[in-house]
């Protein structure tokens, strides 16, 4: 897949939206350099080593390499010298009061100010708030250089097939000649391209995450309703999932939402608006109901031990099944599997865990947020003496799981809390086992 004449590109953060970026654009044609300040992390990726899990990475990867394509440097102004345009995808985290602290960003247009080219275009591929590019433009003091608003729409799990077959292309930039100059880097990619002014790009971003988190928030506390009165989600969501306009996208049950964007994106969202004068209350409620949710899964966990609200779990055995926010990754990030499991521990319960993605003995950050998790390399291991399996995750493998042979390492009466409703009720129930979904009667 090519455009037309290729674009030096440089992409500053090897990250995963950096790195997702750089690969991708290669194997569009450009001629890109990736470059990141982590040494160990250049050393991996000059050699195709991928340090995250995401499908079909590796594989354009190994095609730009190979094509000479791409490349990999270490520090920011590498990413930036005789370069025609430069995307900056590097991280926004929460700050403490909400929004996005946008130091790295501002230390990423510092670094690359005196190396651009004149007339080079800088790129706000980070998630950032109203404002932004402006903001970037203060610090990389070059009236020469354009700089203009691009928001990533990339799922974890599936970012390289969004990226190359997106539903639109958002670009946000005062000068519309420098939005169109931006829009030719997508040209060999079949999908509208939306120019607008960068304050609505970068509102854009955050309310498509606001409306998806809003939208399994509301399925959620759906779920709650359905247990309540008697209802299966299952079928309500079938039936207001026919009327097309509602679809059903995003209407899944589940232990709430986590990862790297949507707690993120959500409580900036409110941020930014209250910065602007708004209460965005129905906002604050979408989070509201995912804090919540995850409180009703350990809730969960408690009934099926069968203790009293308020009562310590007193050791007993838990076994998880996933501990990623979300299956076909690696990342912990704000996990609803994690939060349960911290949860549990605290309240005493001995935490066996199971994921695919999750060594024996993680490190780093890993680590440090399954500290006191007793991780093994099977489910059989996970479930053995355990009183409740917990299916945390939805790793498509734990679908069909052997229930038989389950209920026989579990401890007697066992009951499988299952968060994701990935298994059959009732082929749980026919294996000798309790079963606890979500929002089903």
């Amino acid at each position: 897949m090519t455009t037309g004449a290729p674009v030096r590109v440089g992409v500053v953060g090897a990250g995963y939206v950096g790195l997702t970026t750089g690969a991708c654009l290669a194997s569009l044609g450009h001629d890109v350099i990736c470059a990141d300040i982590d040494v160990a992390r250049v050393e991996r990726l000059r050699t195709g080593d991928i340090p995250i899990v995401e499908a079909g990475l590796a594989e354009v990867v190994a095609e730009g390499l190979s094509s000479g394509r791409l490349r990999f440097e270490i520090g920011a102004p590498a990413a930036a010298t005789n370069t025609d345009v430069v995307f900056l995808c590097v991280p926004t985290p929460q700050g403490a009061d909400g929004g996005a602290d946008l130091r790295y960003i501002e230390t990423a247009a510092a670094q690359i100010g005196p190396v651009l080219d004149a007339g080079a275009l800088v790129v706000n591929k980070s998630t950032v708030p109203v404002g932004s590019t402006r903001a970037v433009e203060d610090v990389l003091q070059r009236p020469d250089v354009a700089v203009v608003s691009n928001p990533e729409f990339l799922r974890e799990g599936t970012a390289v097939y969004d990226f190359l077959h997106p539903d639109r292309v958002v670009i946000g930039a005062d000068d519309r000649a420098a939005g169109e100059r931006l829009a030719e880097l997508y040209a060999g990619l079949d999908a509208p391209i939306l120019i607008t002014d960068p304050a609505s790009a970068e509102t854009i971003k955050y309310a498509a995450n606001g409306f998806l988190a809003m939208k399994i928030s509301f399925v959620n506390a759906i779920a709650a309703m359905c247990e309540a009165v008697g209802a299966n989600v299952d079928d309500v969501v079938e039936g207001i999932g026919a009327d097309n306009r509602i679809g059903t996208a995003f209407l899944k049950p589940g232990p709430g939402w986590g990862g790297s964007c949507f707690p993120k994106d959500s409580r900036a969202l409110v941020k930014i608006a209250a910065d602007y004068g708004y209460d965005f209350t129905m906002m604050k409620g979408v989070i509201d109901v995912n804090d919540e949710q995850k409180r009703r899964m350990v809730a969960k966990v408690r009934r099926a031990v069968g203790l009293a609200p308020g009562r310590g779990l007193g050791g007993a055995v838990v076994a998880v099944l996933g501990l990623t926010f979300k299956a076909g990754t690696d990342d912990l990030r704000d996990s609803p599997s994690v939060t349960m499991v911290n949860s549990l521990l605290a309240s005493g319960a001995t935490v066996r865990a199971y994921d695919p993605t999750v060594g024996v003995e993680p490190v780093d950050d890993k680590a440090e947020a399954l500290r006191g998790v007793e991780l093994v390399g099977s489910v059989n291991e996970a479930v053995k003496g355990a009183r409740v399996l917990v299916i945390a995750t939805e790793w498509p493998e734990f679908a069909s799981i052997d229930l038989a042979e389950i209920a026989t390492l579990m401890a007697a009466d066992a009951v499988v809390v299952d968060t994701r409703n990935l298994l059959d009720p009732v082929a749980v129930r026919a294996a000798g086992l309790g079963y606890d979904g979500v929002g089903r009667s």
